[in-house]
């Protein structure tokens, strides 16, 4: 009895590695819908959620599309497969999901131009990047690996993320062989692993990948994985703790128009206080959370126009974040939502008390109903922007928003956005919201520690000499780059 079951063990361990490839084709389908755990070495169990059908995501320059089930599969693959080796953390699960959004979309993808053998693994279709191959687009000639390792996608993550314990231990270099990784951009980080020849576009799938990791896990305390390196299932009913903040629009969309603060305003010419900030942007511009929360109010409100209310636990302060002026059609939420920070939640309108298309964005302490505070203050103080700031203020303001009526669609007099000539307000007062008249890009700056770029102005828009710039003149045409190619370069 006991020889036999030597030989058994024995016929196990030669036929592990058959086994675990067979397997792959099982696993990593869209059919990876039972929760799966491991282990982070001395940290807690990790345990990926169930896997949704599709998945909404936004872009840092402001592209929106939808992930599928199987890469929103592969994703989770990624995640348990770094939560799974010690010195991996949440920050290094988002760099490996920036890196395989941009290289491949997460997809799996073969290569039969250079390699016709890699049709036979399981796949999600055919690349043509030099000899590149999966998630990753790992080339065998650069020695990451032979052909039917690299058409395992656990394969790829392990390599990704590299470390002591990684299948291509040494070289080339994963994640965890890159000196310094905690401390540089994420975008830099995941070059620095891909040695792309396009750096600079891993930094656009940021907001994407920070999306899918808060969609598919939460943290052990029952917080989604924005509060910490763990990660557990997604289900929560409260508003979780977090401490992250994002710029509530895609970089290089928008031109500050108005602070918060006294000012003249900009129809009535009286003195009057703005309890937000503006930020001016061609109609239909997406508008994000600014952080993890639950929708308090998604409706039409009175001179707000269209309005968005969002409740977070921001470093355990409630806070709320308020976003006005979306045409009806421009509101993609319902009170009671669950939201994540950076996502897609609205578009740009000019409802309500508005001269043209803009965000009035306010910031309020202590929740829905809470005191007015300095939005760029805010947002400067977490990491997310480098607003101008007034040098005087008060928290509370005299502005009116009772005499505002829901728009539908903008009436002629504000149809262009680049339009030079001055543009009649929609409403005869309008106390909040609308922009003043001279608009002026705010600079950029590092949202978290390091060389990192926060979602910047667009170009202020251009006038002929002398001409008024008011309200919607002052909308700058979208400064949106399209998506860039995949294609890597050097690897």
């Amino acid at each position: 009895m006991l020889k036999k079951l030597a030989i058994a063990a024995l016929a196990l361990v030669f036929l592990a590695p058959s086994l675990v490839l067979i397997g792959i084709g099982v696993v990593m389908n869209p059919a990876l819908t039972a929760t799966g755990s491991c282990t982070i070495p001395g940290g807690s169990n990790v345990t990926v959620g169930d896997v949704p059908d599709e998945l909404e995501v936004t872009t840092a320059n402001g592209e929106t599309f939808t992930l599928n089930r199987t890469q929103l599969t592969h994703a989770a693959t990624i995640i348990e497969s770094g939560s799974s080796i010690d010195g991996i953390t949440r920050d290094g699960l988002v760099i490996a999901l920036m890196a395989a959004l941009t290289e491949s979309t997460l997809r799996m993808l073969s290569n039969t131009s250079a390699y016709p053998e890699s049709a036979d693994y399981p796949n999600d279709g055919d690349g043509s990047d030099h000899d590149s191959l999966g998630l990753f687009q790992m080339r065998p000639q650069s020695g990451w690996g032979t052909v039917a390792e690299l058409m395992d996608p656990v394969y790829q993550a392990q390599a990704f993320f590299g470390g002591p314990t990684g299948p291509n231990h040494p070289s080339p270099r994963g994640l965890l062989d890159i000196p310094g990784w905690e401390e540089m951009d994420k975008g830099e980080a995941a070059q620095a692993v891909e040695v792309s020849a396009y750096p600079d576009r891993y930094r656009n799938y940021e907001p994407v990948a920070e999306t899918i990791l808060s969609t598919l896990t939460t943290t052990a305390s029952g917080t989604d994985a924005s509060a910490g390196d763990a990660v557990v299932p997604a289900a929560q009913t409260t508003t979780a703790s977090t401490s992250r903040v994002v710029f509530p629009m895609p970089e290089g969309t928008w031109v500050l128009t108005s602070e918060y603060g006294p000012r003249v305003h900009p129809i009535t010419g009286e003195d009057s206080f703005h309890t937000g900030t503006d930020f001016a942007a061609p109609d239909g511009t997406p508008l994000l959370a600014a952080a993890d929360g639950t929708v308090t109010v998604a409706e039409f409100s009175g001179g707000y126009g269209g309005l968005i209310v969002i409740e977070h636990t921001i470093d355990g302060d409630t806070v709320a974040t308020a976003y006005a002026h979306m045409w009806e059609h421009g509101i993609h939420v319902a009170p009671g939502d669950t939201v994540t920070a950076g996502q897609h939640i609205g578009d740009t309108g000019s409802s309500g008390n508005s001269t043209g298309p803009h965000l009035h964005f306010e910031v309020r302490l202590g929740g829905t109903n809470g005191e007015h505070t300095d939005p760029a203050a805010w947002l400067n103080a977490h990491n997310a922007a480098d607003l101008p700031e007034p040098e005087t203020g008060a928290p509370n303001g005299d502005c009116d928003t009772s005499n505002g009526t829901p728009g539908g669609d903008p009436d002629p007099s504000t149809a262009n956005p680049t339009a030079w000539s001055t543009i009649r307000p929609r409403m005869g007062r309008s106390p909040r919201g609308c922009c003043t008249s001279t608009p002026r890009p705010s600079p950029r700056s590092p949202t978290r520690a390091g060389p990192v770029t926060h979602p910047g102005p667009a170009p202020s828009p251009s006038t002929p000499s002398g001409a008024p710039v008011t309200g919607r003149s002052a909308t700058p045409s979208a400064n949106t780059p399209p998506r860039s190619s995949a294609n890597s370069g050097g690897r």
